[in-house]
């Protein structure tokens, strides 16, 4: 599974979140991930990053966003 951090916005928002980049072999998308800490553990939720390229997480906020140029395998 890839992920990695980056921020969303420019320079001049600093308050915005940073948005968790997935490829298309970490779908389905669900929070809190894998590698998420103790404290902030709320109850899994998936979440579809394949429509829009992005989603937020309805518990912390956190949002996921689908890497540029991933290949999402489409279901029949």
């Amino acid at each position: 599974m890839s992920i990695n951090q980056t921020s969303s916005a420019g320079a001049a928002d600093t308050h915005a979140p940073e948005a968790i980049e997935v490829d298309a072999n970490a779908l389905p998308v669900y929070c809190p991930g894998p590698h998420a800490p103790a404290w902030s553990m709320h109850p899994r939720v998936f979440l579809d990053v394949t429509r829009t390229g992005s989603a937020s997480c309805p518990y912390c906020g956190a949002v996921y966003r689908l890497k540029p140029g991933a290949a999402v395998p489409h279901h029949h």
